[in-house]
């Protein structure tokens, strides 16, 4: 038996954190201040008698964690429950300081919902079971042969965002992911940050022959807290269970970690099922009851989201699905776009302008910020910047070797476009009368690549271009070089023929 034989079955649940200033169910501080790593804070400072789960000490419930969660189910297209119930759910971890975890179980605030994802080019619609809110658990920090709880986390508001299991590939997870956290930052919901944990998923993942009904068993891999690592969980977990049971053994429900290093799964614990948990209505919060005009108010506060942008883009601006995927994959580039658009006021087409625009924010730009490992926010490059250097490229001013060159200074000094070009003497050599002594003393040192372009081998073409923009520091214009070059060529042969 081979993977090809068999078919995954996929399921995501994704806890995210929500962007209040306190914890769920008291007013300690959800998360510290800007720019700082909730790994710099002290242990335990963010605590209390609430978080902590010291006997007596009672719940109050935070209304913005509600508005958020609200939000979040509306812009995906779910029920919004009225009245809904938080539950206890039991179970013993060192991190998990009342012996339970407040949650929601058969009573969620929202319910159903889609996930509209890109496969191959054709929609495929992911549907929700539900969502709910639920507290977060402290951490279990293992140092020096000792095991540690920092209970900064506790109590921290999450809403859980349970997929139904409708995804069948590691990529189509992937995608889901990428896009449930693009419509959650948007939303301005939670900042999305994975190296954090604000966003991570938990994936249930079993097989079934080809063809067959009844869903393989369920191993569940927990916390994965990167799109890419994911879909390397979940594709060496397929090929794990079909080895299990080509090797005629069975298939074990389990909860599994995933090690990056070694690219594979291990077990952690079995599985425990809904009632091991013993569940029941929590004794202290009363039913949360949403009014109608919150969840009109939050209807009202939905801006337009990524799969609309994408649309947008393609119709309004002509853009490739490409690119309109990088633009619109998190809040910050959905934002940094616009504003290069909104700077838009030149006579050159609009579709023009955005393409060259998208080319160099999904191409230099993002290649600077991931080395640079910052937020756009916080870059000395700003939309100003890339809105004129598209002027400079559209005007044939400035080369995209050149264009490139710029947006690396201005993301190291902040200085505008204009100076940094006329410093570096960068402005595109478009005089033909200039430039064709450097074609013709590239052509006459190149007598071989000469033969081969006239015998019709264009790739020759590149090479000698390459070798008349070394000559001009960079400044000529490769097209006009080009066309040089052709005439040039042309010229010859028709003087030895």
């Amino acid at each position: 038996m081979s993977v090809l034989d068999f078919e995954a079955v996929i399921g995501l649940e994704v806890h995210c954190q929500l962007s209040t200033r306190s914890k769920i169910f008291c007013s300690c501080p959800a998360s510290p201040p800007a720019g700082v790593s909730v790994s710099s804070l002290q242990p335990n400072q963010n605590v209390c008698e609430v978080c902590c789960g010291h006997p007596g000490a009672l719940p109050v419930m935070n209304a913005e964690a509600v508005r958020l969660a609200v939000r979040a189910g509306l812009a995906v297209g779910s029920r919004i429950r009225q009245a809904s119930v938080f539950a206890r759910k039991n179970y013993f971890y060192p991190d998990l300081p009342k012996g339970y975890q407040i949650s929601q179980y058969d009573s969620a605030i929202c319910e159903g919902g889609v996930v509209e994802i890109e496969v191959d080019g054709a929609r495929k619609q992911a549907r929700l079971r539900r969502i709910h809110l639920e507290e977060d658990a402290g951490k279990s920090v293992h140092e020096f042969g000792v095991t540690l709880v920092n209970l900064n986390r506790a109590g921290v508001p999450l809403i859980e965002i349970v997929g139904e299991p409708d995804l069948r590939t590691p990529e189509e997870a992937g995608d889901y992911l990428r896009e449930l956290h693009a419509i959650v930052t948007t939303l301005g919901i939670t900042d999305g940050n994975m190296q954090e944990g604000n966003f991570r998923c938990d994936a249930n993942v079993s097989i079934r022959r080809k063809g067959s009904s009844p869903f393989g068993t369920r191993v569940e891999i927990k916390n994965v807290n990167s799109f890419r690592f994911v879909e390397k969980a979940i594709a060496f977990e397929i090929q794990r269970q079909v080895a299990v049971l080509s090797a005629g053994k069975v298939v074990v429900q389990e909860t599994r970690l995933y090690d990056p290093q070694k690219d594979q799964t291990f077990s952690m614990r079995t599985k425990e099922e809904a009632e091991d948990y013993r569940y029941f209505p929590d004794p202290d919060l009363l039913p949360i009851v949403v009014p109608e005009n919150w969840i009109e108010e939050e209807r009202r506060a939905i801006p337009e989201l990524p799969a609309q942008k994408r649309d947008r883009y393609r119709k309004d601006y002509l853009l490739p699905a490409q690119d309109t995927r990088l633009l619109t994959s998190s809040r910050e580039w959905m934002q940094f776009f616009e504003s290069v658009m909104a700077s838009f006021v030149s006579t050159l087409p609009v579709d023009a302008f955005a393409k060259a625009a998208a080319n160099l924010i999904s191409g230099e730009l993002s290649r600077l910020s991931h080395e640079a490992g910052l937020a756009l926010e916080s870059a000395r490059v700003t939309p100003i910047h890339v809105a004129r250097l598209v002027e400079l490229l559209l005007g044939n001013q400035l080369s995209s070797t050149a264009a490139k060159k710029v947006l690396q200074l201005a993301w190291s000094s902040g200085d505008s476009v204009d100076v940094i070009v006329a410093r570096e003497g960068l402005i595109q050599q478009n005089d033909a009368g200039a430039l064709e002594p450097l074609v013709s003393a590239v052509l006459s040192e190149n007598p071989q690549a000469v033969e081969e372009l006239c015998s019709g081998k264009e790739k020759v073409l590149g090479f000698l271009v390459g070798l008349v923009m070394k000559k001009s520091k960079g400044r000529a214009n490769p097209a006009l070089i080009q066309d040089l070059i052709r005439k040039a060529v042309a010229a010859t042969t028709q003087l030895e023929s």
